[in-house]
């Protein structure tokens, strides 16, 4: 192998590409989440005060790529859509912990486990606020 070919396979494994490859994983975030992740549950799901807490931890951490109102923004898909309402908890979990270097989102593992909890009850919550979407034709 060359220097260039060597390079260029470096550089597209440090990206993440061969991994999603190797794994086979397409489609969203929430599709790639591992199966047994499902048996997540959110323990503040349904709780006003979480959202709130959320929504203030939501603005700090991911507003600047997701937008103020989970719009998105840049390359960062909208999170005010049902499918995101609907995903599984723990798939959503998951992507807060792990993030992906392919998609550019970052991990937040270094948030304590409920502040997690808390911006994902008020991401769930996004698809009920009025003038937000809430079908899959804005992906």
């Amino acid at each position: 192998m060359n220097r260039l070919s060597t390079a260029a396979l470096m550089a597209a494994a440090m990206s993440g590409s061969l991994v999603g490859l190797a794994n086979g994983r397409r489609g969203t975030l929430v599709q790639q989440a591992p199966a047994n992740t499902s048996h997540f549950v959110n323990p503040y799901e349904g709780d006003g005060r979480a959202a709130k807490a959320g929504a203030k931890l939501y603005q700090r951490e991911c507003a600047p790529c997701h937008g103020k109102s989970g719009e998105g923004f840049r390359n960062a898909p909208p999170l005010n859509r049902a499918d995101m309402k609907n995903a599984p908890p723990g798939a959503l979990f998951w992507i807060l912990r792990n993030g992906s270097l392919r998609y550019g989102m970052p991990s937040f593992s270094h948030l304590p486990e409920a502040q997690r909890w808390q911006i994902i009850t008020y991401v769930r919550s996004l698809s009920r606020i009025p003038g937000t979407v809430t079908n899959d034709n804005n992906k």
